[in-house]
């Protein structure tokens, strides 16, 4: 789950978007239109969840992991943390 307000709204702004994709291609579906146009909407309505999984995931494990006031961690798990974003995204693309 996003945290802060802003990520809530990005996360709002992605959903929305993602709806409107499903809506076009429902759309599409209905009207018959070439299957190239339907798998290539298909595929960014894929991107778009897989960019929206990437940030709420991000959001959660810097939440997680974060340097924390009470048990602060040291720069090599800051590292890790980045590292593994890094990852994460680059999977998910």
């Amino acid at each position: 789950m996003p945290y802060s307000t802003r990520e809530k709204k990005q996360a709002l702004v992605r959903v929305r978007r993602i709806g409107g994709q499903l809506d076009a291609l429902a759309q599409a579906l209905q009207q018959e239109t070439d299957c190239g146009a339907v798998l290539q909407q298909i595929a960014a309505i894929r991107g778009a969840v897989n960019g929206l999984m990437g940030e709420v995931l991000e959001s959660h494990l810097r939440a997680s992991f974060a340097p924390r006031a009470v048990k602060p961690r040291g720069a090599a798990d800051a590292v890790a943390l980045e590292q593994t974003i890094t990852l994460l995204r680059t999977y998910l693309k």
